[in-house]
């Protein structure tokens, strides 16, 4: 016999409550194997693809590309064989046989630890008039052939999707909201909750719920004001408004959204100061082109400009250890960490990224340059993991590859500070007493004043130029 297995949004780790779909990876009446990857989900740190720890026929899909889902929430069901319906099913048997129990192997943040790539295979229509599709968590299926019509055949709109919306919650009874972010939006914006009927599975409200009514769409039941009372909602107003000038509203939410909430609370809660300096880079440049001509005789892989900046970063942090740290506000205290896990900002399509180079102050400039490239490459194809995006004690910006010189960062909180590197360009330089041009890049330090003064934020700064001016310098101090 087999059963229907209920796969739920696992808990994907450092805090996130919720995720939205990005992209459905499997259809339903599709074979899918043990640990296979069914969906994309952006969390507001990370485009994170979930297995199933299932392996049998899917029979529904909880969602649509763009909705959010809290955590615990169903996202698909499989069909769960016990090894004797390989008969109708058009793919290698390993597809198909699944496990009453699962994998188990769904971890915090990062999928499951034995992934297998097995190609998915869909199951062919045996009768275009079979039976309704199974929907408990533990409908039984008689046998394989069963399994395949059932799973194939059209199905009622609940088993493809999320449940039907409830109708509006009572004056008096819960609200069917899990998700904070969908409350306080709710609340920001004076929507009732309880006029709204959620689209999410058991009639759960959804953050497309509130923007659908935010908007003023047809078919919400705040789309007519409040149920019973006759009156308009206070959003109604604004939003025909907005749409008569022709602006344009963007959700702050998934990485957008984190991005906004990291930096507002940022400027909140650090009293944050900036000083800069202009360092000539020359010497820098031609110590890196020497080195890279070096790696290329040996085969080895170049030095980017921003490895040999994180290798400074290192070795001023261990002559000025208070800067890396953070504030802890609840017990009044400064926390001076022992080890350096570097961050460095990176643009994506998808907006900006902080990765984490973990133990840098224990990486060589070539292990760093290793670290380094491996986090870009996976911020650009959307693979970073929630852990390769938090944990930082120090974030290294490089804002010279937008062509600009200057600029004063905002602290990555709860960071104590961060160092912004301008682009390094030819301009008229005083060297050695004599007027030439030179490399010259703009060094900008923000820095939380709680920590320490000005005296040691210039001490770290000018240590920084003087290792861009002099590589030597760097040597003498390692």
């Amino acid at each position: 016999m087999a059963v229907v297995k209920e796969f739920t949004l696992p808990d994907l780790g450092e805090g996130l409550t919720e995720a939205e779909i990005v992209r459905w990876m499997v259809e339903v009446g599709e074979v899918v194997a043990i640990d296979q990857p069914v969906v994309e989900v952006e969390t507001a740190k990370a485009v994170v693809e979930v297995p199933c720890p299932y392996g049998g026929v899917v029979t529904a899909r909880f969602g649509a590309e763009g909705d959010t889902l809290a955590v615990g929430r169903p996202l698909v069901t499989v069909a769960v064989g016990s090894g004797s319906g390989s008969g109708p099913v058009d793919g290698p048997p390993d597809a198909e046989d699944g496990t009453d129990e699962g994998s188990g192997n769904v971890l915090v943040g990062y999928g499951t630890g034995a992934a297998t790539a097995r190609r998915r295979n869909r199951v062919r229509a045996v009768s275009a008039a079979a039976g309704h599709s199974l929907t408990g968590p533990q409908a039984p299926v008689e046998t394989g052939t069963q399994v395949a019509e059932r799973a194939t055949a059209p199905a009622p709109a609940a088993t493809a999707t999320a449940p039907a919306a409830l109708a509006p919650q009572t004056a008096d009874g819960p609200v069917a909201v899990i998700s904070p972010l969908v409350r306080r939006l709710a609340r920001d914006n004076g929507l009732d909750l309880r006029a709204l009927a959620g689209s999410g599975p058991d009639g759960l409200i959804m953050r497309a719920d509130v923007e659908r009514a935010l908007a003023g769409a047809p078919g919400n039941a705040n789309g007519a004001g409040h149920a019973g009372t006759g009156t308009a909602p206070a959003q109604t107003t604004s939003a025909p408004a907005s749409a008569a000038d022709g602006a344009e509203r963007v959700p702050l939410r998934g990485i957008r959204g984190a991005v906004a909430e990291k930096l507002s609370r940022s400027r909140r809660e650090i009293p944050d100061a900036t000083c800069w300096v202009d360092a000539d880079g020359t010497e820098l440049l031609a110590t890196r082109a020497a080195m890279n001509t070096a790696l290329a005789a040996a085969g080895a892989d170049s030095i980017p400009v921003l490895a040999l900046f994180a290798r400074i970063v290192t070795a001023a942090l261990a002559r000025y250890p208070e800067l890396n740290a953070t504030v802890d506000t609840e017990r009044a205290e400064i926390v001076r960490l022992p080890a350096v896990h570097l961050g460095f900002a990176a643009q994506t399509d998808r907006g900006l990224v902080v990765p984490v180079v973990r133990d840098a102050h224990t990486r060589t400039t070539a292990e760093l340059a290793a670290e380094i490239r491996r986090l870009t490459e996976a911020a650009r194809s959307g693979t970073l993991t929630p852990a390769d995006l938090t944990g930082g004690t120090f974030t290294l910006n490089n804002y010279g590859v937008f062509g600009v010189d200057g600029s004063t960062p905002i602290i990555n909180h709860p960071e104590a500070a961060m160092l912004g590197v301008g682009r390094i360009t030819p301009k008229p330089w005083v060297h050695q007493g004599e007027l030439a041009v030179r490399q010259v890049v703009q060094l900008s330090f923000t820095f939380d004043h709680r920590v320490c003064d000005g005296g040691t934020a210039g001490g770290f700064l000018r240590f920084v130029a003087d290792c861009v001016e002099n590589p030597a310098v760097l040597l003498a101090t390692v």
